[in-house]
């Protein structure tokens, strides 16, 4: 399967529906915003993510904003997001930390945002690539299955496809990677019975665990 020809069909099959709500919003989004819709975007649905994230922004879009919400208003504003009270906890955690060590600007390296507790790897990729405009891969459960489904790579963690992705991967298509397979994954390409039917890349496709398919 040649990694080049799956980006450019899947890019023609999901066509202007290609952005997900952090790289749609990333040219309005402060790199804090953008951290913030990140973290609100964990196990939510985009639509989700992209409503609570506007509701929240709307009463509080600056770190200085976000701590002078109390705990409780905070899980309020967001509760339609899940796992509010661990969101608001990281949340205003995260904002703290910006406040008090980087003068409320959020870091634009890796190893920077790295430091900060509540900021993994991928949420530090979807900020440097989305917000910065660095050459990264923001890996999710998405972005580590389908290639593997595929038979692109064979790898265990997230961690592990981003280094094989590195090295396959041309950098031309990083910026648009993650959300052209986090919406492929959504979409079509399902972690329990794929729509193959409606998959432009299924002759190529290994298929690999797939047991059932549509």
């Amino acid at each position: 399967m040649n990694i080049e020809k799956t980006i450019e069909t899947l890019k023609k099959q999901l066509g202007s529906y290609r952005k997900t709500t952090l790289n749609r919003e990333a040219h309005i989004y402060t790199p804090f915003q953008t951290l913030i819709s990140c973290i609100l975007s964990l196990r939510a649905r985009d639509e989700m993510t992209e409503k609570v994230s506007k509701k929240l922004f709307n009463i509080a879009n600056t770190p200085e904003k976000i701590v002078k919400l109390s705990q409780k208003r905070l899980e309020k504003i967001i509760f339609s997001s899940g796992h509010y009270k661990k969101k608001a906890r990281t949340i205003k955690q995260i904002s703290q930390v910006l406040i008090d060590k980087y003068n409320s600007q959020v870091p634009d390296t890796e190893e920077e945002l790295l430091k900060i507790k509540g900021i993994g790897r991928k949420t530090a990729n979807i900020v440097l690539a989305f917000a910065y405009g660095k050459d990264v891969l923001p890996i999710d459960v998405h972005c580590h299955r389908i290639p593997n489904r595929l038979g692109l790579i064979k790898t265990k963690t997230p961690e592990q496809t981003e280094q094989e992705l590195m090295k396959i991967l041309p950098k031309k298509y990083w910026a648009e990677f993650n959300g052209l397979f986090v919406l492929f994954g959504r979409s079509i390409c399902l972690p329990v019975s794929p729509k193959c039917s409606e998959c432009s890349i299924r002759e190529d496709c290994k298929r690999i665990g797939v047991e059932k398919s549509r």
